[in-house]
């Protein structure tokens, strides 16, 4: 059973709405992807961890072919089961196959670090192959290369969900080989200069400087 989350500083932390989060979902033509639009969406922080205040801002073009919208001044965040702590907001709720261990799953998602006002280091939505069409990040569930954050939050998602994921230190990245990679060489340097900073470990921030908050979609799942 998920326990859930009703911590009033934790929510307004996360999801301080300033503006309602508006998201579609676009099919292409063979309807073999899908994308995940966040359009206005502010996001204040106050603490988590007694890290320090940053603010979110997620904003992203809207087709007026589909939209839907959704608000909340107190959103619930539930701790996902088996987890180490990652807690985790459905956006929408898939109604596709669950992924099983071994299954080749791809996601699309938006990656941002805590600890740096919520900077941006990656999106599966500026990976574009030679038609320009975004790429989704695909691995093996249960396969280890990714963190175990993101396996925790995907193995408990439908194909066609979307959730937002609170990814403690302890599920991120443990050391600078680990999936999902920003391609950029800067974006990686950066991040992992950040996590692993020696001298910010030793004072003991080690509890905030790793923390990730990952939008992710489940976009399809081969058995």
């Amino acid at each position: 059973m998920m326990m859930m989350i009703h911590n009033p500083t934790l929510c307004s932390y996360y999801y301080n709405l300033r503006a309602p989060l508006l998201h579609r979902i676009t099919a292409t033509s063979n309807s073999r992807r899908r994308a995940l639009s966040l359009f206005a969406l502010t996001t204040t922080i106050t603490s988590i961890s007694d890290a320090a205040a940053a603010v979110f801002i997620f904003s992203n073009t809207l087709s007026p072919t589909y939209a839907a919208s959704s608000s909340s001044s107190n959103p619930v965040f539930l701790e996902l089961p088996d987890s180490g702590g990652v807690k985790a907001l459905d956006i929408r709720v898939g109604v596709g196959e669950f992924p099983l261990r071994g299954d080749k799953v791809a996601i699309h998602y938006y990656g941002r670090l805590a600890a740096k006002q919520g900077w941006r280091f990656d999106s599966t939505y500026d990976h574009k192959d030679a038609t320009g069409e975004s790429i989704p990040f695909e691995f093996v569930l249960g396969s280890g290369k990714v963190i175990s954050g993101i396996e925790a939050a995907v193995r408990s998602m439908r194909v066609g969900g979307v959730r937002r994921v609170i990814i403690p230190p302890s599920e991120g990245y443990q050391n600078p080989s680990q999936e999902p990679l920003p391609p950029n060489f800067f974006d990686r340097q950066r991040l992992f200069t950040t996590i692993f900073n020696p001298t910010r470990l030793a004072n003991g921030e080690g509890s905030t400087l790793g923390t990730l908050i990952f939008d992710i979609e489940l976009v399809s799942l081969r058995n």
